[in-house]
């Protein structure tokens, strides 16, 4: 009977050990998911409250699509999110219901067991009957091995015992649990039904605005591309005052004719100081971990050419990443270098370029600059106040970046952009 009890327990704490090792991964997938929710509830919350402050300030349809559709996309992603959480919690409870039925099924045997060794045991438990049992031993070593035989079964019992204890604790743990996991199933399961009818109320809003510009198309389609056009002649500034400051380092390292000349299909790049080389290739090594240019805010337009949200037929392009953010808010360095160059842009407020060795990172659209040229700034630095969009009348900070005098993504180089 010994013998089968080993094996048994030794098959459970194998499934046991097994289990824990899949339930421990499930928990971190579960926190990982956790994050990601209250993450997508922060966004939405900020969506709506930038929102309700633009509406004070104007009402441009095609600016209420757009925002909608940030919105929208954001509370698919939750519904998502949630989902995923709530089938995690049915694998688990699952689990958790083979582990009480396991439990129970380990617990009887247990019980059975100890009940029948305490019969025997209360047969044999007179005094006279062990010494009997001592005295009739036929050697010295016979009876040691008997007075070691009682030991271990009384020490067997006690474990008996004390594994009865454990596993009523367990069982009684799990199922604690089990019922914590289904009312976490259940709040996430209503929370879905909630958000479902919120994504249906702001479909319906953004077809009616949708609705409202197909009755104006060609308006809003001018609109568009005025905007874009407005945003070609402010790139094509930046990229002079690029040129300028590559053609700057070049004179002051003593470039010749010939190098200071960029050849045909090629780009300009900046001479570079071991100094300069040093700064670049910490810049680089950072890359996908800096840090935002601003405190709070949230991507407003993506890097690169997009289609639409309502005209499928208008595809624009954006430089850099425009980041909408509260009023009042600041921009941030958002690695050390030297500001190289500030402007006053028509259409886009103050630019301030900062130089990090061969890489520019620009800060588009900003007001009550608290930098000068040639100053030395370090991360999250200060610069300016971001001001509002001359266009929307939002909180808009243009950030780019470059390496030389090309274009990269600033999603690619900021953390969790």
């Amino acid at each position: 009977m010994q013998l089968k009890q080993f094996y048994t327990f030794s098959l459970l704490i194998f499934l046991f050990l097994g289990g824990s090792a899949n339930l421990w991964s499930q928990n971190d997938k579960q926190a990982d998911l956790e994050r990601q929710r209250r993450a997508l509830m922060g966004q939405i919350e900020q969506l709506s409250k930038l929102r309700q402050s633009n509406k004070k300030k104007e009402q441009n349809v095609l600016n209420q699509v757009e925002d909608l559709d940030s919105k929208i996309k954001t509370r698919e992603n939750l519904i998502k999110v949630t989902n995923s959480q709530a089938n995690l919690l049915t694998q688990k409870i699952n689990q958790n219901i083979n582990r009480i039925s396991a439990l129970r099924d380990e617990l009887a045997k247990l019980k059975d067991d100890y009940a029948a060794m305490v019969q025997k045991s209360y047969k044999s438990k007179s005094s006279q009957s062990r010494i009997m049992f001592l005295l009739s031993s036929e050697s010295f070593l016979q009876a040691y091995k008997r007075v070691q035989y009682m030991k271990q079964y009384s020490n067997y019992r006690k474990k008996q015992g004390d594994q009865i204890k454990e596993r009523t604790a367990l069982l009684q743990e799990t199922n604690t649990k089990l019922i914590d996991q289904k009312e976490q199933k259940q709040q996430l399961i209503a929370q879905n039904k909630i958000e479902q009818k919120r994504l249906q109320e702001e479909k319906k809003q953004q077809d009616a605005l949708i609705a409202t510009i197909r009755e104006k198309e060609s308006t809003y389609v001018a609109q568009i591309n005025k905007k874009q056009a407005e945003a070609n002649r402010i790139d094509k500034e930046i990229d002079r005052l690029i040129r300028e400051a590559i053609a700057a380092s070049k004179k002051e390292s003593g470039a010749t004719a010939s190098e200071k000349t960029a050849t045909a299909g090629t780009m300009p790049t900046f001479s570079l100081t071991p100094a300069a080389k040093a700064l670049a290739s910490d810049f680089a090594s950072n890359k996908g971990r800096m840090d935002w240019p601003v405190e709070r805010g949230r991507v407003y337009k993506k890097f690169g050419t997009s289609q639409h949200p309502t005209l499928p037929n208008i595809t624009t392009y954006n430089s850099g990443v425009e980041i909408e953010t509260a009023s009042g808010s600041v921009a941030r360095a958002a690695f050390k270098g030297t500001v190289q160059q500030i402007q006053l842009i028509r259409g886009g407020g103050y630019t301030v370029l900062i130089r990090h060795g061969n890489y520019l990172t620009v800060y588009q659209n900003l007001k009550n600059l608290k930098v000068n040229v040639n100053d030395k700034v370090s991360t999250k630095q200060v610069l300016g106040e971001i001001a509002e969009n001359s266009f929307s009348g939002k909180t808009i900070l243009k950030f780019l970046v470059y390496k030389d005098s090309e274009r990269l993504n600033p999603a690619d180089w900021v953390y969790n952009m």
